[in-house]
């Protein structure tokens, strides 16, 4: 026994030393795997433990332990020590000027569509409406059939429609989520929902991938009066009290009578430019009051309900409100371009 205590007590001893001359985070630990690893010398030692009495293991043992827990504190001590000292080192080579100007941190923008969308979808609460969600992949039949869109309709042309090959396809409009609505609940329903659309068209005023937002109210008596002042008061709140708005007759499958809504151009103020072809309006909105046949396909009592649907080009009213002459622009994501919003 007192062969493995002098050779442990030895140990201790030159290692302490060794551990105290270190100047460097490398040496220190090649130093602990030499003293303390699998094949340290601490390892070594107590593999003479097999050859004592089973009464003195024990007291070999705990020595044992003592002495790596010493060597363990000191290399931890040391090791605190060593890292205090290069940081200081560090920071003594580094200097600091305290009169420059700090990094400028950019603050991040809510992009135009964006901006656009909770705009109108803020003033829509105002009116009542709340908000509902649709899926991207719609079938055939809740994208065109039960919208009253026959399936020989150019609408459904392949190169209008992105088709899958289930047969689904991309939405075309956000109107399917009316069917999904009123599949879902009984009237009175009033609704709006933002969305992405898809189409094949792609150019200056056109993205394959665009954002629409519906908006749809069923009841009883409802006119197409409620129509007229929902849009218009909404158009003026979207581009000022004196905005004028006019509204034609157009076509829609899934709304009869239909409309299409304008506003008098901002750029020309009505008089005739390029940007509204010298009509002095600008398209904004397609509207109508709902086909009594989209009623059927929900199995809502036409003779019972009425109601009325709207279709909002958010990109297009974005690139209105804010001047855009390229829709583009909007999905570059050019800082530069989106910096100004």
């Amino acid at each position: 026994m007192s062969s493995i205590n002098d050779q442990l007590a030895q140990l201790q001893t030159d290692s302490l030393a060794k551990i105290e001359q270190v100047t460097t985070l490398l040496i220190l630990e090649d130093i602990k795997t030499q003293i303390l690893g699998k094949t340290g010398a601490l390892t070594e030692i107590l593999k003479g433990l097999k050859d004592l009495p089973n009464s003195e293991k024990p007291i070999i043992g705990q020595l044992a332990n003592t002495v790596k827990t010493t060597l363990t504190t000191a290399i931890d001590s040391k090791r605190s020590y060593l890292e205090e000292e290069a940081l200081a080192s560090q920071l003594a080579q580094t200097t600091i000027d305290i009169t420059l100007p700090g990094i400028a941190i950019t603050i991040g923008k809510t992009h135009p569509i964006t901006q656009t969308i909770d705009h109108i979808v803020s003033l829509c609460k105002q009116l009542g409406f709340s908000v509902a969600q649709g899926p991207d992949i719609e079938t055939e039949y809740t994208n065109f059939e039960a919208l009253n869109v026959p399936k020989n309709h150019p609408a459904r042309d392949m190169q209008d429609t992105f088709y899958m090959k289930n047969g689904n396809v991309l939405r075309t409009h956000t109107s399917p989520a009316q069917i999904h609505a009123m599949t879902a609940q009984k009237p009175p329903i009033k609704i709006i929902v933002p969305g992405k659309v898809y189409r094949c068209d792609a150019d200056v005023t056109h993205s394959p991938m665009f954002h629409q937002i519906e908006g749809l109210y069923v009841d009883k008596n409802v006119t197409f009066a409620h129509l007229k002042g929902t849009l218009e008061w909404l158009l003026k709140e979207l581009f000022g009290k004196n905005q004028k708005v006019r509204f034609r007759p157009s076509y829609f499958p899934f709304t009869e009578p239909s409309t299409e809504v304008d506003v008098a151009c901002f750029k020309c103020n009505g008089d005739g430019c390029s940007l509204c072809k010298k009509t002095g309006w600008l398209e904004i909105l397609g509207a109508g009051m709902v086909n009594k046949n989209v009623f059927r396909h929900v199995d809502y009592d036409a003779e019972q309900f009425t109601g009325f649907a709207f279709g909002l080009g958010v990109d297009r009213i974005a690139m209105l409100k804010f001047g855009i002459s390229d829709i583009r622009l909007l999905y570059e994501n050019d800082i530069r371009f989106l910096k100004q919003f």
